[in-house]
């Protein structure tokens, strides 16, 4: 069955790939419209998820997440206007060389294929997800959350009739169902292009260890704050306060603070104090036990992301112990550091080995609506094709493309003709 699925998708991906744009971005306005006709019928569904994952008890993060409102649906349909205005990623010249006379060679962008993609329980990933995947050519298969099953129910629905009626080809979207058709398609190297799964490390790790497909994705989000010496106070924690309790179900919500030692006590009791507002739990190292009052720390809390309003907090002499902590124990997402000393700045976004890294700045701007990707399929940690939020530009690939005039390798081979290899100021001509 899933065979079936993953082979007609591999279908419509050759045919959607070759649309125009303005085909493509017609589908991502009826899409808009459509979520925003039927904002009601998609809160009534997300109302029964949230119902059951409450009757099953499910964490509370979890439930967060799964929220869907009026206000959720208002977030995505900007993210969608937003995708509109994009440039088209499809057949941008990244480079072009002269071979020899009337012999020319283009590099071009163009769509990776048929992405298998399995998230989490956020409804407005799914939308993010195939949307992106729209925008840039290619085909998707989409597996949600059981826990978000009418919500996710429903926007496929929406989405998928929006773009047929738009003209985008059958069959380039197809929501898995069960667990079981995950397993399934993870067999569907033959078909399926790119698999990009949104869970734990071990899910993850179960996903590269059970699959031949490539596979991009990030684990855990293990984010982490650094204030330096020379930190502005009120900075420091106006940017922890945002990174921690801005919104804390997210893989880009910090979950370790780290102090020097020569502010810690200047710090740490007030930003306790505004902490203590949001009521946010304090895990602390034996030397933030002495400045303020917190659950003492272990080996596991810095390896721990929390997904709630839990903070562990670690005070280290220097910026060096710093950047150790966060490459030992990081999960390579996103860390920031506040410092009013730029040398130390420039040390901090070097050394540290993420795709992410900020100065003076919230950890939550690491997202791809806010970095203008036109929202995200996903975070990567890896280090090959794409790191970071990846947007539209992480769906793409290239094409070599050779235009010649009856030119055969012999003359060259021979001697009778010399390669120019000459860069060429020009776009991609067909």
């Amino acid at each position: 069955m899933i065979e079936k699925v993953a082979k007609s998708a591999q279908s419509a991906f050759i045919h959607l790939s070759a649309l125009p744009e303005e085909v493509r971005n017609n589908a991502l306005k009826e899409i808009a419209s459509a979520l925003k006709l039927r904002g009601d019928e998609i809160e009534k569904a997300n109302n029964q998820d949230l119902e059951n994952s409450i009757k099953n008890n499910y964490p509370q993060p979890l439930v967060k997440r799964l929220k869907f409102d009026q206000a959720k649906i208002q977030e995505v349909v900007d993210g969608i206007q937003s995708l509109i205005q994009l440039p088209d990623p499809i057949g941008i010249t990244l480079s072009a060389t002269e071979l020899d006379a009337g012999l020319e060679l283009y590099k071009v962008t163009s769509p990776i294929g048929v992405i298998g993609v399995i998230f989490e329980s956020r409804p407005d990933a799914l939308i993010q997800i195939s949307t992106l995947c729209l925008k840039s050519g290619n085909a998707v298969l989409l597996k949600g959350g059981s826990e978000a099953m009418n919500t996710n129910h429903i926007l496929a629905d929406i989405i998928y009739t929006a773009s047929l009626k738009a003209g985008i080809p059958e069959n380039w979207m197809h929501l898995l169902e069960t667990r079981s058709d995950v397993n399934q398609m993870l067999k569907l190297d033959e078909y399926i292009d790119l698999i990009i799964p949104r869970g734990s490390n071990e899910f993850v790790k179960y996903i590269m260890d059970n699959s031949n497909i490539s596979v991009l994705g990030h684990a855990d989000g293990i984010c982490h704050v650094f204030a330096d010496q020379s930190a502005d106070i009120d900075m420091a924690i106006k940017v922890i306060e945002d990174s921690k309790c801005q919104y804390v179900a997210v893989c880009n919500a910090t979950e370790t603070l780290l102090v020097h030692d020569k502010i810690a006590a200047k710090l740490l009791p007030g930003l306790k104090t505004v902490l203590d507002k949001h009521q946010v739990r304090l895990i602390g190292c034996q030397r933030t036990a002495e400045i303020i009052d917190v659950e003492l720390a272990n080996e596991q809390d810095w390896k721990t992301e929390y997904l709630d309003y839990t903070l562990s907090i670690k005070i280290v002499d220097n910026i060096d112990e710093a950047i150790q902590h966060i490459n030992t124990y990081g999960s390579g997402h996103t860390d920031a550091i506040i410092t009013q000393d730029e040398k130390e700045a420039v040390k901090f976004m070097n050394l540290v080995d993420s795709g992410d890294v900020f100065w003076n700045c919230s950890t939550r701007f690491s997202d791809g609506f806010r970095y203008g990707l036109g929202a995200e399929v996903g975070v990567s940690t890896n280090k090959i094709h794409a790191r970071g939020p990846v947007g539209l530009e992480g769906l793409m690939i290239y094409k070599w493309r050779l235009i010649g005039n009856g030119n055969i390798v012999s003359d060259y081979s021979s001697g009778k003709k010399k390669f120019t290899h000459k860069k060429l100021d020009k776009k991609y001509p067909l």
